[in-house]
């Protein structure tokens, strides 16, 4: 397949260049800046409404949303060229990549028309409110609670690892309201103010020292049925749309990749030489080259398959195993490669501005992150490579019955 950009594409990618030119910093590896979350924040959201300004905000989003009605290719081409600059996307990654996809697919015309543009002008960020600490990565077996009461429903349970809760506005949340069936039968998904009385949240320190993740509780929590998004007992399909964007938008891991650590084995010493020129280390160095390149070639499945106006399939599970298990890996040679230096925790004097650090940290959590490896590796034997079914012996039975660690 002929990769290049047809003259209507090359078009489109010089004007993107102009305006992040004319905008925007490019990335230079130095270290991250120095500024506080609510600095980012504000950071974040007067680049997304510089970009709604000027047509480039939600580029694959119908115009009457707050998007541009670019086709997918034109959004690829968009994300490859703002990813080569320091623009503080990350606040507005799970509201634009999986909220707003939901919410155009289930909301009414109105909630459309009224949070869409919202989002996607940077005036309202919004979170998952997905994983909880029962369930695991079993997304089915969470065990918050819906009750309706008249035109509202009571909600009354906790959620966890939920990305940027604790300066969201808005959040879209799965919630069980029948435990009387099976556990994919009985559960409702809704959207709801963050700042709603009842609601706490409570940011979690990681091993970075960030506290990106939250855990939030939910007491006598009021939502109007207005904001339910599909039928009553119909949350698990209103899920799978939100799961399938969020692991088209979290497939690739990003980090520190091949050519960082080429540059650093080119640079490293090993006894007395280059560490390049260590049988081992270029052992190490040619299978990250494969994994790389077997990467970029199934993203080019995805940018086939957007190219011929379909869906992504199941396979973008495995960009997320290979992308994950190599962030780690790499990062956990480049710290050996480094010797005592791969404890270093100052950007300043380490000179990999302590990108194989931040892989290595931040890797196990991604393995977790839109679905753990086993997971997607059963998502990948079942979907692509069509072999039977995991076992699963709770999954015709009402989930009130489902053994738990008290029974």
């Amino acid at each position: 397949m002929d990769f290049n950009d047809t003259p209507a594409e090359a078009e489109f990618r010089a004007a993107a260049r102009t305006f992040l030119e004319a905008n925007a910093t490019l990335t230079s590896g130095a270290p991250q800046r120095d500024e506080t979350e609510t600095e980012q924040i504000e950071r974040a959201k007067a680049w997304q409404q510089l970009k709604q300004d000027n047509g480039w905000a939600c580029l694959n989003w119908p115009t009457e949303y707050g998007g541009r009605g670019a086709t997918p290719i034109e959004l690829i081409i968009w994300n490859q060229e703002e990813s080569r600059y320091d623009v503080p996307t990350g606040p507005f990654a799970i509201g634009l990549g999986m909220c707003g996809p939901t919410m155009i697919a289930y909301a009414s015309e109105d909630q459309k028309r009224e949070h869409l543009p919202r989002m996607a002008a940077g005036q309202d960020i919004w979170c998952q409110l997905f994983s909880e600490p029962a369930a695991g990565s079993d997304l089915a077996g969470l065990r918050t609670r819906a009750e309706r009461d008249g035109d509202d429903w009571v909600i009354n349970g906790q959620k966890i690892w939920t990305s940027g809760a604790q300066f969201s506005d808005w959040g879209i949340l799965v919630t069980r309201t029948d435990p009387s069936v099976a556990k994919h039968k009985g559960l409702t998904f809704f959207f709801l103010n963050m700042h709603s009385p009842g609601i706490e949240v409570r940011p979690i320190k990681q091993i970075s020292g960030g506290a990106n993740f939250n855990e939030v509780y939910f007491t006598d929590v009021r939502i109007p049925d207005t904001q339910r998004l599909g039928e009553v007992g119909q949350g698990w399909g209103v899920s799978l749309t939100t799961l399938m964007n969020e692991r088209l938008a979290v497939g690739n891991a990003g980090g520190a990749d091949f050519p960082d650590l080429f540059e650093l084995a080119s640079k490293t010493d090993l006894d007395g030489e280059p560490a390049i020129n260590n049988a081992a280390v270029r052992e190490k160095l040619a299978d990250w080259y494969c994994q790389a390149s077997g990467l970029k070639f199934t993203n080019y499945r995805t940018i086939s398959a957007l190219s011929r106006g379909t869906t992504p399939g199941p396979e973008n599970s495995i960009t997320k195993i290979v992308s994950a298990v190599k962030m780690q890996d790499l990062g956990s040679f480049g710290l050996d490669l480094m010797d005592m230096g791969g404890i270093l925790n100052d950007a300043t004097l380490d000179p990999a501005n302590l990108i194989f650090q931040q892989n290595f940290m931040g890797a196990p959590g991604y393995r977790i992150a839109g679905g753990t490896d086993e997971i997607l590796r059963n998502i990948i034997a079942e979907r692509v490579l069509g072999m039977p079914q995991d076992i699963r012996v709770d999954k015709n039975v009402p989930f009130s019955e489902v053994p738990t660690g008290n029974s």
